[in-house]
């Protein structure tokens, strides 16, 4: 096994233990708002490791840089998205979760 091989396994197990802990967030936490939170921030990270994975067991060149370009993409784009989304909610006046039950 060459040393990028293992780079690669490493990556792709991390992104996706990362990914499966941001599933787990959006299933556990009580709110539009912390779910979000929970799905945006993994699911920016997940992509990135996993899509650096790639690059590292791929032979060519342009297909390596096409990956890390989408990856740099996904890294603008996904927290844009999740803010857009969090703003949206906010101005049509959904309350966020407080302890005592009350918005």
């Amino acid at each position: 096994m060459h040393w990028n091989e293992v780079v690669c396994t490493v990556l792709l197990a991390l992104g996706c233990v990362i990914n499966f802990s941001g599933s787990y967030g959006v299933l556990k936490f009580p709110d539009f708002y912390a779910r979000l939170h929970a799905a945006g921030k993994t699911d920016s990270l997940a992509q990135v490791l996993i899509l650096l994975g790639l690059v590292f067991v791929t032979p060519d060149l342009l297909t390596q840089v096409k990956l890390m370009l989408v990856a740099f993409i996904l890294l603008i784009v996904a927290p844009t998205a999740t803010f857009a989304i969090t703003k949206a909610a906010h101005l049509d006046g959904l309350a966020p979760w407080t302890r005592g039950g009350r918005q």
